[in-house]
């Protein structure tokens, strides 16, 4: 089921958060489990964003929660240990629940060494590393995520986002949309679908050394594109490989710091629909959400199967 979402304004910024979360709301029916949102926010592009998470959510109430916001600080601790360690500056920190915090640094050296050194600390998750992009994944529907964590502060230009119903892994916060495309800053995927060779795909990829942090099948999208860049491709080359590198019924949607993609397996067996103008292009598994943001009379219209598109802001 699932139900994913994605904007692009071409030549503005605007509540980027509350757009999406709009959208998302929308297609609570297709997937109430967990919500995620990757938005691509405005800043000086000088730091790096680093949104992770230092356990799982156990949720209001309880009875474990004190013991596990201990083990939290203790895991918070070590990262920050690990940072001083690589040399990097933590210009801004935020802690935005117990086990999710947000730290703007500095930092100018190999992010893959980076990323192994503070997912060395147990349970700690990165969630995204860019220089616009703001990645948010948690238990509950849009509204509760987007509350949760203010998102509408956040202003930018585009985003995509996923309402989750968990079938194929847990509902929890690793498995939860949408995934960062590590180890590149400000790349991140969105899918609904099923992929029939993921165990053979991952297998191949973490024996080229990639990272894994869940058994979704979607994870296998973002580190796909991944290793396809990490050799050199562009990303919609990467994007088009994907039609004929995974197998089953996908529909797919990936950001960077300045694109919105979207890929359609040629079986076309899963939803999408589309508006695009001169500046604005919405997409969402169902009509209603772009309806969510766009009340008004326009025209829509499905992709065809295979198809590849990406638009620049």
């Amino acid at each position: 089921m699932c139900g994913i979402a994605g904007l692009i304004h071409k030549d503005k910024s605007v509540n980027i958060g509350t757009e999406l979360q709009s959208m998302l709301q929308a297609l609570k029916h297709r997937g109430p489990d967990s919500t995620g949102y990757a938005l691509y926010g405005d800043t000086d592009g000088q730091n790096f964003i680093m949104r992770f998470i230092v356990g799982e959510n156990v949720g209001e109430g309880s009875s474990s929660i004190n013991e596990e916001t201990t083990i939290y600080d203790e895991r918070k601790k070590l990262v920050d240990k690990h940072l001083a360690d690589l040399g990097a500056t933590i210009i801004k920190e935020e802690r935005l629940t117990p086990y999710s915090l947000r730290y703007e640094i500095k930092y100018d050296k190999d992010l893959m060494a980076f990323s192994k050194k503070i997912e060395s600390v147990p349970m700690v998750e990165i969630l995204s590393i860019g220089k616009s992009l703001e990645l948010v994944k948690d238990i509950g529907d849009a509204k509760e995520v987007y509350d949760r964590y203010d998102l509408s502060k956040i202003k930018g230009t585009h985003a995509i986002g996923h309402a989750r119903m968990a079938t194929e892994s847990g509902v929890d916060i690793k498995s939860a949309h949408p995934f960062w495309g590590y180890p590149f800053s400000d790349v991140a995927v969105v899918h609904n679908g099923q992929l029939t060779n993921y165990w053979n795909n991952r297998r191949a990829l973490e024996n080229k050394g990639m990272r894994f942090m869940s058994e979704c099948d979607s994870e296998l999208i973002a580190v796909y594109l991944a290793e396809k860049m990490r050799n050199g491709a562009t990303l919609a080359e990467g994007m088009k490989d994907s039609l004929t590198g995974l197998d089953g019924v996908f529909t797919y949607f990936v950001a960077t710091k300045d694109c919105l993609g979207m890929a359609k397996d040629t079986m076309a067996a899963k939803p999408l629909v589309l508006y695009e103008s001169d500046n604005l292009i919405a997409m969402g598994s169902e009509e209603i959400a772009i309806r969510a943001i766009l009340p008004q009379e326009i025209d829509t219209y499905d992709p065809f199967d295979g198809e590849v598109k990406v638009w620049q802001i």
